[in-house]
This record gives structure tokens, C-alpha cells and sequence, in this order.
């Protein structure tokens, strides 16, 4: 089966992006980053639940042996009879190989329906549908359509899961139909590149980034001088690599050629590059700092989402709180901490719901970083909990930005490297501290980890839950001494 190039839909979909990302994966797959498990775990369980949408289902199980896989396929096809639903159908042809999500086959024609995990159809799952649209045309088939499953981000769980709205399929045939040939010239243009015995020359582009950071992304980028146009905040993805390729890639660079940038990605570039000064203006961070009252509830939110929701109430993908930390500031310089951290495998919301009803006065000044986010999690926790919401809705209220200053530019440095984040402004206030150095936590570096790390520990042992908490604990923790540490040298620059 495999005497050509083997060409599957997934190593197609990236051949499709770049040609090169096959070419490493095959020469010098040492130099991939790690990916995210969790992405393709949330696929798997997708997939897994998309084959009920149609009712009752046969499933191809996986095989190492691509032509087992293709022989049950064909067996299942020809045995049965009237319509029916057959899960990971493989079809072979010419080196080219493709499992199809769910196969509906309607007498002698039959439907092909890919299921993706997102909320919104991508390009790139078009070009995977037309693939197997190409493949199964090729093998005799007679499609009838071609169609992209996907979750309506709009369905909202109560009781059992409705598939039907979970789900939203949708018709691509006649796009798909329209990108045959264009399927046969990357399939030949992907082939003549792995015929390459070197590395073949491929200059970085926007495909390094879209529609997904490449694996590569670091070994490729490694020519790229520190300090250049990726390095410029705000500035958008597709303009930095158009920089790029007008020769425009070094801070020098930009400062001799003058491309487009706004203010504030102007200012990240001189300060850096003719090493400015601080830009500190105290009597514009004393306006921030009058604001605020004593005692001050410094408060952060961790979060995690799931694509199928498990509980009544709740969409695919929205943030759900399992976490917050507590530091309350006196104005004789007390520092008092209080902290909530969900029981694994359970619905958050009302507990944290609860505790924060518990310590948080209704009158308070609550402090966050960037606290678009706080105000949104609250907001969604008082739409849950009615009988609550006057109390979490009078916390949102109170809230007040910590981001404010450095996001006015009112206090910046070269170190923030143009950026308004807390994951940079700490360490530029803060330069080489242990106490507040992220990178020597365990486990738990950001809050992508912690979202990962709270959702997976329904899969770990006792002792290894455990731990993860106790980290969770010390990572978020640090988030809201963090702010402590910030808002005092605020002050510091205000005497």
C-alpha cells in the first residue's frame, strides 16, 4: 500500500500549509515543539459523541494496517443494506489514504460528513473535506454530499445532551467539488517535495502561523535576530510577515525604514533600540492610585472550558470558574489571604459562587489585572445563581483595573517589550526576584496549564491529585501577590 508517498487527510491538511512541515516531520522531527494533548483529546471525545447524531453507527476500528481498515470498509459497504451510518470508513488510493468521520450510505451513493471540534469552519477543513471527496471519487464512489459537522456555540445544556443542537452541519459540496484540482496539484506539489534528500528551501511566511502555529515555528524563526518585527505587540500577524519580506525584520530595520506602527508599537521599538528611559508620569498614576480604598480585595479567576457541557446551564467553550485567590491589602500594610480552589469532577459554579459571596463584602474596592475577565466570570455566575446575584453583581461593580497604568503607558520600560501583561510588567518591576518568578513554580506556570491541569485530574490518583492542587494553589496564589507587589511600587514611584 505504502510503495508511493503515503499521503493521509491529516498529513495532507499540514502539506497544505507548508509542504516543509512533512519534510521534518519525516528528516528532523527532533526539532517539533510539543504539542497540547488536551487538543486532540477534545477532538477524540467529539468525534466519539458525533457518531450518534445519525442514530445507530458501525465503527471501523483502527487498525496499524491501513488495508485491514480498508477491507472492513468495503465489507461493511457491500453486507449491509439501506441507509446506515459508518463510522471511520477508509478508502485507498494510489498512495493516498483517508478515514471519513461518518459515512452515510444511501443505497448505491453515500454522504461524507468530516466533524471538527470548533464552533466555526476554518479553511483548512474544507481543504480536508476535499480531500476525501478526491480520494473516495478516485476509489468509484458516487457521492451524493459532502458536509462539515461542527458545535453551535449558541446550544445550552439542560438535562441530556441534545445532538441535533450541539451539533450544526453543513453543506460544502459544490466548494468542495469546485477544489478537485486543486487537490490533485498539492497532492503532486507536496509529493515533489519530499522527494528532497536536504532540507528544502522554504522561507518563513504567514502559513508558519496560520491556520496553526507550526510545530517548527522556533527551528525555522531561528535566522530571526532577538528584538525584531515578531517582537512588536499589537501589530498584526499577517503585517509582520509582509515586514518581513520587504527586508524589514530587525528594531534597526524599523527605525530606518519607518513601515506603519502605531504609537504605542513605535514607542516599544525606539525605547528599545536608542535604550530610552523609563517612561514613568507619577501624577497621572496618583489619579489611579486616588481611586482606590482600603482594604483592597486583590482578586484573580482561573477557568476551564469544555466543548461538550457537562452541566445544565453552560455552553461549549465558555469559561467556567474552578479557582480564585484573595489578598486582602490593609492600609496599616496587613496582607490577609483567602483562597477557593473546586473539588475535581463537579460543577464549580455554585461553590464558588458561594465562597465568594463569603469573602467578599458588598462594598468593598476590588482590585484586578486586567479586569475584563473578572467582571465577565461574575457576571456569568450571577446569571446562574439568581438568588446570589445582588452580592456578585455588587462585587463587579466595585472592581477596579491594576492594568490601567501600564496599559496608558503612564509607567513603561523597555523590559515589558511593549506589553501591558502581568507576565511582563511583573518581572520589569521586579527583574530577577525568586519570590515572584513564574518559570520556578511547579507544574503550573500560566494559566493555560492551570485550565489543563484542573480539568485532567479526574484521570490521576489520589496522591497526584494531591500535588496538582497544591500547585494550582501556589500558581494563582502568586497571581494575586503578584498585584500586591505591583500596586506597591505604584505607590513607591509616587512618594
Amino acid at each position: 500500500m505504502d510503495k508511493q508517498f503515503g499521503l493521509s487527510k491529516s498529513k495532507y491538511c499540514k502539506g497544505v500549509q507548508c509542504p516543509k512541515i512533512l519534510w521534518m516531520d519525516t528528516h528532523m522531527s527532533e526539532k517539533a515543539k510539543l504539542g497540547d494533548d488536551s487538543v486532540l483529546e477534545t477532538g477524540t471525545r467529539v468525534g466519539d459523541l458525533a457518531r450518534g447524531y445519525f442514530g445507530e453507527n458501525t465503527l471501523v476500528e483502527f487498525n496499524l494496517d491501513k488495508g485491514k481498515m480498508v477491507s472492513d470498509t468495503k465489507r461493511l459497504i457491500e453486507e449491509e443494506k439501506g441507509e446506515r451510518t459508518i463510522a471511520e470508513a477508509s478508502f485507498y488510493w494510489d498512495g493516498l489514504f483517508c478515514s471519513v468521520d461518518l459515512l452515510r450510505v444511501h443505497g448505491e451513493e453515500c454522504s461524507i460528513v468530516e466533524v471538527k471540534s470548533s464552533t466555526e469552519v476554518k479553511d483548512i477543513y474544507v481543504d480536508d473535506l476535499a480531500f476525501q471527496y478526491y480520494v473516495l471519487s478516485k476509489c468509484g464512489m458516487k457521492i451524493k454530499s459532502a458536509s462539515l459537522m461542527h458545535i453551535d456555540s449558541s446550544y445550552e445544556r439542560h438535562g441530556e445532551l441534545e445532538l441535533d443542537k450541539l451539533f450544526v452541519v453543513k453543506d460544502y459540496t459544490d466548494v468542495v467539488k469546485d477544489k478537485l484540482q486543486e487537490v490533485e496539484d498539492n497532492v503532486r506539489q507536496i509529493r515533489l517535495f519530499q522527494e528532497n534528500t536536504e532540507e528544502p528551501e522554504k522561507d518563513i511566511a504567514l502559513c508558519c502561523e496560520v491556520p496553526y502555529e507550526c510545530a517548527y515555528y522556533d527551528y525555522c524563526h531561528r535566522h530571526i535576530p532577538e528584538r525584531s518585527v515578531f517582537d512588536i505587540k499589537g501589530l498584526f500577524t499577517s503585517k509582520k510577515y509582509e515586514y518581513y519580506h520587504q527586508g524589514i525584520i530587525s528594531f534597526e530595520d524599523v527605525i530606518r525604514c519607518k513601515p506603519k506602527l502605531s504609537d504605542k508599537q513605535l514607542q516599544q521599538v525606539e525605547t528599545d533600540y536608542f535604550d530610552r528611559p523609563d517612561v514613568i508620569i507619577p501624577e497621572k498614576i496618583k489619579e489611579f492610585l486616588d481611586t482606590l480604598r482600603y482594604p483592597l480585595y486583590h482578586l484573580d479567576f482561573e477557568t476551564f472550558q469544555q466543548a461538550i457541557p457537562e452541566y445544565d446551564g453552560l455552553h461549549p467553550y465558555e469559561q467556567i470558574p474552578f479557582q480564585y485567590s484573595l489578598h486582602i491589602e490593609h492600609e496599616d500594610g496587613r496582607l490577609e489571604h483567602k483562597e477557593f480552589l473546586a473539588k475535581e469532577g463537579t460543577d464549580p459554579r455554585r461553590a464558588i459562587a458561594e465562597s465568594l459571596c463569603m469573602d467578599f463584602p458588598t462594598d468593598v474596592c476590588v482590585l484586578a489585572y486586567n479586569m475584563s475577565f473578572e467582571r465577565r466570570v461574575l457576571k456569568s455566575l450571577a446569571t446562574a445563581f439568581p438568588d446570589l446575584a445582588d452580592h456578585l453583581l455588587a462585587i463587579r461593580d466595585n472592581i477596579c483595573d491594576l492594568m490601567i497604568p501600564f496599559q496608558n503607558q503612564h509607567y513603561y520600560t523597555k523590559a515589558m517589550q511593549g506589553s501591558y501583561s502581568i507576565k511582563y510588567v511583573l518581572p520589569a518591576l521586579y527583574p530577577n526576584d525568586p519570590e515572584l518568578d513564574y518559570h520556578s513554580l511547579e507544574e503550573i506556570h500560566h494559566g493555560g496549564e492551570a485550565s489543563s491541569a484542573y480539568a485532567n485530574l479526574v484521570n490521576k490518583t489520589p496522591e497526584e491529585i494531591e500535588i496538582t492542587r497544591r500547585n494550582l494553589l501556589k500558581y494563582c496564589g502568586l497571581d494575586t501577590y503578584a498585584m500586591v507587589k505591583v500596586l506597591a511600587k505604584l505607590r513607591e514611584v509616587c512618594k
